[in-house]
């Protein structure tokens, strides 16, 4: 599996954390835990690419490279 970046992040809203992955389209998930939200969104990754090559849809390379702040 290609090493994508997570995102992961409370909602309040929710009531739980989300954890996305920018460059796989909709592939997000959710748990009561940053821990659980990133075993349930590797889980939608695996799908999500297991799918996509079954439907012989193309798969991304993984680009996505979230801002890094020096904080001074």
């Amino acid at each position: 599996m290609k090493d994508y970046h997570i995102n992961i992040f409370y909602s309040g809203d929710d009531g739980g954390y989300i954890a996305d992955i920018p460059d796989l389209k909709s592939c997000s998930a959710f748990g009561k835990s940053p821990n659980e939200a990133l075993r349930e969104v590797l889980t939608a990754q695996k799908l999500w690419l297991e799918t996509a090559k079954n439907s012989n849809m193309p798969i991304p390379k993984p680009q996505y490279q979230p801002m890094i702040y020096k904080v001074i």
